[in-house]
């Protein structure tokens, strides 16, 4: 006999503690052509269901767009010669917790 798969899991024994946000986004004001850099810092290091956007488009680590972690837990978004397009909101999530700018 065949049995279908429905996700089932072993107990959560590969679950990732809870991720919350220990300290958020703050408002920034940027000219033209600067960069400017976001840090949000989280509870556990080495989270993996993070991301950051930008007006709700996902944003990737590119020359654009520089992503990284600090000390394991200090998640950084800086975005490089800021024009007009990147006027909006920036959004860092991880897990189901978010922080806005």
């Amino acid at each position: 006999p065949c049995f279908p798969f429905h996700g089932l899991t072993t107990g959560g024994l590969f679950a990732e503690p809870d991720v919350t946000i220990v300290s958020g986004l703050k408002d920034m004001v940027v000219f033209e052509g600067d960069d400017v850099t976001f840090q949000c810092q989280v509870s556990h290091e080495n989270a993996r269901d993070v991301e950051w956007k930008l007006q709700d488009i996902a944003l990737q680590n590119n020359e654009m767009n520089e992503i990284s972690v600090e000390k394991g837990n200090i998640h950084t978004l800086t975005l490089r010669k800021v024009t007009e397009q990147d006027i909006g909101t920036i959004t860092f999530r991880v897990g189901p917790h978010t922080s806005t700018a």
